[in-house]
Parts: C-alpha cells; sequence; structure tokens
C-alpha cells in the first residue's frame, strides 16, 4: 500500500476503533478524514465530533477531546499524536516512520511510483483529436489531443489497456470540397506541408462555391432578392479577396477550374459516389484526406502523440454497420419519417424508457435527432452510433474526447444505444467534454484563412523558450540549447491547454505559457532540473546516500515537501477515476513550488550530520521521481539540465 495511504488508513481505523468503543451505533460514513486547512493544525482532520453532537448531544469539544485521549491511549504506528482542536479530532504523523516509507517507496519503484501495485485491467478505448482532415490543426482544436493523450497516459498508469483512436471524418461535405477542388487542380504534389496545402485548397474552393451559391439566388430572385443573401455575397467577396492576396496562384488556378458547368452539383455527386462507395469517389476523396493526416501526424508526432489505429467513418457506412443501425432504430416506436427524413423523437424516447437518472438528464426536453437526410444519406451522428458500437466490440469501455459543443450529439448516441436495448453500452460510454481555447487579440476564421495553426504556435514556443535557455545558460552547446528549446517549448504548450479544468475554458497567453517562475510547464522542468543538478553535484563529489536519518527531516518545508510526495499515488488514482489530467498538473505545480521553497532555504550538499544529508539528497530524490511521473502523465518531457 502506498506509504501515505496507509497513514490515512490507520487514522480512519483508529478512529472508527474509538467510535465503537465510546459511540456505539454512531454511523461510520460519517467519518470525513481530510486534511486540515493548516498544516500547523495537523496533517488529517476529522469532524465526526460535530455529528456525534447532533445525534448524541453534547458539545463538540468534549467528545473530540474524548476521542483524542482514547486513540492516544492505543498502540500506534504511523500515528504520532491525536489532538482535539476547536471540535475537530486532528492527527499529526510519526515523520520520521513515514518519511522513511515514502521516501523509500519513491525510490525502490522509480518509474512506476504512482502506479497502483494491484492494477485496474480494464479494456479501453479511447477516441481523440478525430479533427474534420481539411486543413491543418489550430490551435483552437489543440486541447483535444492534449487532453486525450494526458487522459491515456494517465489510464494506462492505474494499469488499463488502452488503444488511442483517430476517427476520420472524411464523410461529410466539407471532405468532399477539398477534394473537389484537389481534383479541380490535377491532384498536384503538395507545396510544403499537405495539411497546409490541403486546406489552402479547401478555403479557396468553398468560398467561390458559396459565392456562385449566392449570386445563382440573387439573379433568381432579381430585384426582390434578399438584403440578407446580398449581405452575405458581400461578406464572401471580401473574404475571396483575402485569399486572393494570401493564396494567389491556387486561387486564380480554381477560379478558372470552377468557372464552368456546375461546381455545387459535382460536389454533391462526389458526396453520394462516395456514401454508396463507389471507385471513383473513393480516388477523389482519399487522394486529398490522406494528404492532410499525413500534416496531422507530422504536427502530432512534434508533441510524442500518436495512436494506435486511424478508423475511417466511410468504411462502417460500407460495411452495412450504419444500416444496421438505422434499421434497428426505425424499428423502434421512436423513429418517424418526415418529408423522406428519418427523425428519432429522443424526449420521449428518454421518458418512456426511464433514461434521464441513468444518463443524467434532468427535467429539460431533449431536441429529437435526424437520422437521416431526405434523400436517404446518413448524418454524422447517425454513424457515430455504428461506431460506438464497433468500439464495444474492442473494449469494455468507451470514452470520447470532443468539445462541450457536441453534448447534445453524445447524448442522442447514447439514447440510440439505449433504444437499440444496448442500455449498458450507454452506461460505459463517457463523452470526456472540455472547453474552448481563446487567443486574446486574435479572432479565428477557418473560411478566411485566419485560424492560427498548431504548428505555428509550437514554433513561437521553441523560439521563446530558446530564448530563456540562452539567457539562464548562455554556455550550454547549440546542440543542447536546441534540444532543450524543443522540449521546454512543447512542453509549455501542453502544460497550457491541460492544467486548467476541463470544463472552462483556456486563455492561451505566452506570459502565462512560458513562463519560469511559477504555474507553467517551464517552471516544472526548471524544478525537475534543479534536483537532478544537485543529485549530479553530489555524485561527482562521491557522496552516495547510505546512512539517511528521516527523524532530522524536521522542518515544516521538509515535512510537507515529504508529505506532497507521499501524495503522488493518491492523485494519480483520483485524476484516472474522475478523468481528470488537470488534477495531475496541479498537483505538479504544488509539488514544484513546495521543492522551490526547500531548494532556496535549506543546505543540502553541504548538511550536517551526514544522515540528514543524506536524508535530504534522498528527499530530493524522491521528489525528482515524483516530479517526472507527474510531468510524464501530461506528456511532458523532464529535462536533467536547463
Amino acid at each position: 500500500m502506498a506509504a501515505l495511504k496507509e497513514f490515512i488508513k490507520e487514522c480512519e481505523g483508529e478512529l472508527s476503533a474509538a467510535l465503537d468503543r465510546l459511540y456505539p451505533g454512531a454511523s461510520q460514513k460519517d467519518l470525513r478524514i481530510a486534511e486540515p486547512p493548516s498544516s500547523e493544525l495537523g496533517d488529517l482532520s476529522s469532524s465526526i465530533s460535530f455529528e456525534l453532537a447532533r445525534r448524541f448531544g453534547g458539545k463538540p469539544l468534549e467528545i473530540a477531546d474524548r476521542l483524542a485521549f482514547d486513540i492516544s491511549s492505543r498502540s500506534l504506528r504511523l500515528i504520532s499524536s491525536v489532538e482535539a482542536v476547536r471540535g475537530y479530532v486532528n492527527f499529526r504523523a510519526n515523520y520520521g516512520i513515514l518519511s522513511r516509507l515514502i521516501i523509500e517507496e519513491a525510490r525502490s519503484r522509480g518509474r512506476d511510483y504512482g502506479k497502483p501495485e494491484a492494477p485496474l485491467c480494464q479494456k479501453i478505448l479511447l477516441e481523440h483529436t478525430s479533427v474534420n482532415p481539411v486543413h491543418p490543426i489550430h490551435i483552437g482544436q489543440a486541447r483535444n489531443p492534449v487532453l486525450g493523450d494526458s487522459l491515456a497516459r494517465i489510464l494506462r498508469a492505474v494499469g488499463n489497456e488502452v488503444s488511442v483512436h483517430f476517427y476520420i471524418d472524411d464523410m461529410g461535405r466539407q471532405s468532399a470540397i477539398a477534394a473537389y477542388g484537389y481534383q479541380k487542380l490535377g491532384r498536384p504534389k503538395p507545396k510544403g506541408k499537405p495539411d497546409e496545402f490541403i486546406g489552402e485548397i479547401y478555403a479557396v474552393t468553398s468560398c467561390l462555391l458559396e459565392i456562385k451559391r449566392l449570386e445563382r439566388l440573387i439573379k433568381r430572385a432579381g430585384p426582390d432578392a434578399p438584403d440578407g443573401v446580398k449581405g452575405e455575397l458581400e461578406e464572401w467577396l471580401s473574404i475571396a479577396n483575402e485569399l486572393k492576396g494570401k493564396y494567389p496562384e491556387t486561387f486564380a488556378a480554381l477560379s478558372s477550374a470552377l468557372s464552368g458547368g456546375d461546381p455545387e452539383a459535382e460536389v454533391e455527386g462526389i458526396i453520394r459516389g462516395y456514401e454508396r462507395g463507389e471507385v471513383w469517389a473513393k480516388e477523389v476523396i482519399r487522394s486529398a484526406v490522406e494528404l492532410c493526416l499525413e500534416g496531422f501526424k507530422e504536427t502530432l508526432g512534434k508533441m510524442g502523440i500518436r495512436f494506435d489505429s486511424w478508423d475511417w467513418e466511410s468504411d462502417l457506412l460500407w460495411s452495412g454497420r450504419v444500416a444496421e443501425v438505422l434499421k434497428g432504430l426505425s424499428s423502434s416506436p421512436y423513429v418517424r419519417e418526415e418529408d423522406g427524413a428519418l427523425i428519432l423523437d429522443a424526449n420521449r424516447a428518454v421518458d418512456e424508457m426511464g433514461l434521464r437518472a441513468i444518463l443524467g438528464i434532468g427535467g429539460e426536453e431533449v431536441p429529437p435527432l435526424t437520422l437521416t437526410r431526405s434523400d436517404g444519406t446518413s448524418l454524422y451522428t447517425t454513424r457515430d452510433i455504428a461506431y460506438s458500437l464497433w468500439k464495444f466490440e474492442r473494449a469494455d469501455r468507451a470514452i470520447t474526447v470532443i468539445g462541450s459543443e457536441q453534448s447534445l450529439a453524445q447524448l442522442h448516441l447514447r439514447i440510440a444505444l439505449c433504444i437499440l436495448g444496448r442500455r449498458e453500452l450507454a452506461e460505459r460510454y463517457a463523452h470526456f467534454a472540455y472547453g474552448l481555447v481563446e487567443l486574446p487579440g486574435h479572432k479565428m476564421s477557418s473560411r478566411r484563412g485566419r485560424a492560427i495553426s498548431l504548428d505555428e504556435v509550437l514554433d513561437e514556443a521553441v523560439r521563446r523558450a530558446r530564448e530563456e535557455v540562452l539567457k539562464r545558460s548562455p554556455a550550454l552547446g547549440e546542440g543542447d540549447v536546441d534540444r532543450i528549446a524543443q522540449l521546454v517549448g512543447v512542453g509549455a504548450v501542453k502544460y497550457a491547454l491541460a492544467s486548467v479544468e476541463p470544463s472552462k475554458n483556456v486563455t492561451f497567453t505566452w506570459d502565462r505559457a512560458v513562463n519560469f517562475e511559477t504555474n507553467s510547464a517551464p517552471f516544472l522542468q526548471y524544478a525537475h532540473a534543479r534536483a537532478c543538478n544537485i543529485l549530479k553535484r553530489a555524485g561527482l563529489g562521491g557522496i552516495r546516500i547510505s546512512k539517511p536519518d528521516y527523524g532530522l527531516l524536521s522542518g515544516a518545508a521538509e515535512r510537507e515537501l515529504v508529505m506532497m510526495i507521499g501524495k503522488f499515488p493518491m492523485i494519480v488514482e483520483g485524476a484516472a477515476e474522475r478523468l481528470a489530467p488537470d488534477l495531475i498538473a496541479n498537483y505538479a505545480n504544488e509539488l514544484a513550488s513546495k521543492f522551490n521553497y526547500f531548494y532556496d532555504n535549506f543546505p543540502v550538499i553541504r548538511s550536517e550530520p551526514e544522515g540528514l544529508r543524506d536524508a535530504r539528497l534522498a528527499l530530493v530524490d524522491a521528489f525528482r521521481i515524483a516530479l517526472g511521473n507527474a510531468l510524464d502523465l501530461l506528456g511532458v518531457e523532464a529535462p536533467e539540465r536547463m
């Protein structure tokens, strides 16, 4: 058992036994052992006295005194004292024993510190990123792969078998437009990074198609054309002007290629042909999509993010799985036909099947879901239902990382699983929702080609990190500077996107991301490098950790650092249970802050006597391990020097 958890168990056990002796019949669920607001009050505290006073009568202070006296009279191992303070029962740890257990556990387990000794062994399929393959991943989408990668690392750390998947959305209109433009250009070899090239083609093609559509509407309506349509055309003409200046060659070539015929009908033909799995349509769309995916892999590879499987949405359709889903839903009383389209009455299903409590739905009405268009073609959520069933053929649990704005679609999916008789799957399916990424002073627009790509942000982060590294370590060689700048810059972006509670939006600023002073990846990496430097200097001086006397770690800052290291296994467990990478990030920041205070105020190598020196060196080593493992769970590299 993790050392700190062992201390908590002892406190809970002793308090429980005291309740049995002094207050038979008291509810054990009211133990409520937690950290007090200040370490000066103790290491753990219980408010049980207030519950007992309400039930049995008496004053909380007197009850707390009675409990503390009873527990103190017993033979204790990890508890050094029990005190009654203002009605609370406060426990203090036997730091000599607990410090030894925590530090030696961290040092003996090394890279495995924080992982449970009894793994969970669930098979989990985790889908994340799944960006539409029509333009580069931009900073607004970058939170998805960062959170998804960290979740996979955390879930693996607690012993699960995790398979990470990217769902390729190649069935939509956007993919068809990008592929149509690429086909019209003669499928040329990409200029530069392939996803950037496809993004350029998509932006221009989409713009030209919109202008043609609006011009047709206005021409048909004549003088009676609505002002709204005219205004929309003016906006698209403005966008066209911007794109023409940004991509002159592509704009000119596509303007010429799309000047004759009926481009809109051709795009619709590609969509229908691809849905039917016709060979010519496959060649058109997949040639463009695969290029974009090459670019995605390159970008995500810079961040150390990789996938076990790339799943094509179209394969689900062509395999007949989507048709099976539609057949199953249509046989239920909750699907009706309306103007040729199939509509799922989600609210009726929820009420009649009693799904509100199971799916966490309040009293609000659930909107209907359109399963197919009037022409019979399927929609994204319909195909996603089939994909979910496919996932559960390969895993016990499925987690989809997708923005909060997709909450209704994800709810519809779970309702559909229940209608199909797979309620247990709906309960084992999790939507990991997250908020947006905001850049102050930047208004991103994909259709105007104004989105700031993740590549651009990573390059700028590395540039800024390089400046800081040169400032702080001018003696480093060029190769070391480049290597450190790369891992610091990439780490800065990942930490900034993972450290905020997922439900909240992230405001991305350089002042916060590349900050060596507090709550950033560089701050954590610098603390790790400091610890490595102390251990390296000790080794070069011939010092070995041989006779640590952990009882000499008596300073409050030393004790707080030890206890913080001891929390790590429980933090990992909590992050896995709650699907919360931000718990790891916040823990790492607090751990580094406590270490930096220790570093600034306590000598290590020069400590005397030898037992104290060795104990402090062992503490530094345990910190290095805990912080390094925490950073690894966030996908951030922990450097030995900076």
